[in-house]
């Protein structure tokens, strides 16, 4: 089924569905006549003697710079020609589609004054599964992203490069031409209209919020294997206890880790020993920290679908006919929620690498051997495995830092404030794939510590993941190189196989 824009706002499974899936994209009919009504508009100004921003003036420090009618085509390639000056190595496929849908989405909105011509095509380079070439660095977050916008632009243009499914590079006019795309002529305001957006930190926002709510799932999951194999209890999960904290991120992960714990022999077998009273902090408040992480995500996703249903251009063509300049182009809020959930994600690996450290440490393991080895001396374990886990969680210490605090002035300070929201959201796909690996590595350790546990089983839910890793996984042995069973298992994490495994026992969980 194809994903229409132009209607109401885009969700975060539409955005899924173009970026990762390919899915077919169409303009709504009403969002036709919408654009053909602001277009007329922008006509009629780009005719009149009064100068209007981006219409018939220079962008940037250059506003005050009146434009002669016959140079006004020019202009609008041009903008887009001297804003293609990104650096680095190709963005990812999945963060160029999710822009160009996004950008496609707000113009379709019909405040930005562009031809349907300039949209249908936007979106033929999407049903073509051509890809332009975006370099990763040199978006500052304000004004939109707009040196990634202008490299898409550049390639909707004929010009530029496009990248190939193996990820080679072709002339973007040679791309176009193979799929039969003819590439439009920008006239008035339609170059600016295509860079001045948010699209680009809103597409890699809302990716990373689908994979953030798949990963907090899953931590929980191979916390409660981490609260088994260490012998902890599941009594500090109780509803009266979390009621009296009523954060409603941490209720539901409690909740959710009861539902893991239930039918444990392994629980039940120490339910009423003197230590399960006191489980460390690791064990004990995790829902406290996971159940945090879930509400910072809560916010963070709010973020998304306010932006997901607004226009962002500058200037705008209001209902009325008034074209007017805003600073709606502006990614703090974006910025600020990309930041949050980084400090987030990386409080989630930081308690996931303090179990592992807990699972090796035969001084605390309550009876596990040194390292999960089965020859300790001879053999090392797993005790690799939490080095690589403690580099991640330095890794993401420093992912964690604020970006949204680092403006640089740009344009001979025009543009004096920025928001470095692309940065910002660079850094958090980064620190959600440190963090899955994180949790590869705890759910390897745990599923190993189960195997010795024997012949106490664990609960379904926990049994269910045990079994499917132990199909990528093998089980104790004789030491052998780990870097391959952890990447086998971050794979397990990513793609929600394990997340997926335990809730065939225990039924969607919250």
């Amino acid at each position: 089924m194809a994903v229409v824009i132009g209607q109401e706002a885009l969700g975060f499974a539409d955005i899924v569905a173009v970026a990762r899936e390919g899915a077919r994209v169409e303009l709504a009919p009403e969002a036709r006549a919408r654009m053909q009504r602001s277009r007329e508009r922008v006509e009629a100004l780009a005719e009149a003697e009064r100068p209007v921003y981006g219409i018939s003036t220079g962008f940037g420090a250059l506003a005050s710079t009146r434009i002669p009618p016959a140079a006004r085509v020019t202009l609008q390639h041009a903008l887009v020609r001297s804003h293609a000056a990104g650096v680095g190595p190709p963005a990812p496929r999945e963060v160029v589609r999710a822009m160009l849908l996004l950008r496609a989405s707000t113009l379709a909105k019909g405040y930005s004054g562009v031809r349907p011509v300039v949209v249908e095509r936007m979106l033929a380079l999407l049903n073509a599964g051509i890809t332009p070439l975006v370099p990763l660095y040199g978006s500052l977050g304000a004004s939109g992203d707009l040196a990634p916008l202008a490299h898409a632009a550049l390639c909707l243009v004929g010009e530029g490069w496009a990248l190939r499914a193996d990820g080679s590079a072709v002339p973007a006019v040679e791309a176009l031409a193979s799929a039969g795309i003819e590439p439009p002529r920008l006239e008035a305001k339609e170059g600016l209209a295509l860079l001045n957006g948010t699209d680009g930190m809103l597409g890699m926002l809302a990716l990373a919020c689908v994979d953030a709510r798949r990963l907090l799932g899953t931590a929980e999951v191979i916390c409660a294997m981490s609260v088994e194999a260490l012998l902890g209890t599941d009594r500090p999960f109780a509803p009266e206890l979390q009621r009296l904290r009523p954060h409603p991120g941490q209720i539901a992960s409690a909740a959710n880790l009861t539902r893991l714990l239930a039918g444990s022999q392994i629980v039940a077998s120490h339910r009423e020993s003197d230590h399960a009273v006191q489980d460390a902090y690791s064990l004990r408040c995790s829902p406290q920290v996971l159940g945090a992480a879930r509400d910072t995500l809560a916010f963070a996703a709010g973020v998304v679908e306010r932006e997901l249903a607004s226009a962002v251009d500058n200037p705008v063509v209001l209902p009325d006919g008034r074209v007017e300049s805003n600073g709606n182009f502006h990614g703090e809020p974006l910025a600020f929620a990309a930041d949050f959930l980084a400090i987030a994600i990386a409080e989630v690996g930081a308690i996931a690498e303090r179990r592992v450290d807990y699972l090796l440490d035969a001084a605390r393991s309550r009876g596990l051997p040194p390292f999960l080895a089965s020859e300790p001396g001879v053999n090392s374990g797993l005790m690799l495995a939490q080095y690589t886990a403690a580099a991640l969680v330095a890794e993401n210490r420093r992912l964690a830092q604020p970006a949204s605090v680092d403006s640089v002035p740009t344009s001979a300070m025009q543009e004096d404030h920025v928001s470095m929201g692309w940065g910002a959201c660079l850094k958090l796909r980064q620190a959600l794939q440190n963090v899955e690996r994180i949790v590869a590595i705890e759910a390897v350790c745990a599923a190993r510590a189960l195997d010795f546990r024997r012949p106490l089983e664990p609960a379904p839910s926990t049994r269910a993941v045990h079994d499917l890793l132990r199909t990528r996984v093998p089980g104790p042995g004789p030491d052998r190189p780990l870097a391959p069973e952890l990447d086998a298992a971050a794979d397990l994490v990513h793609s929600g196989a394990l997340l997926a495994a335990a809730e065939s026992a225990t039924g969607p969980l919250l």
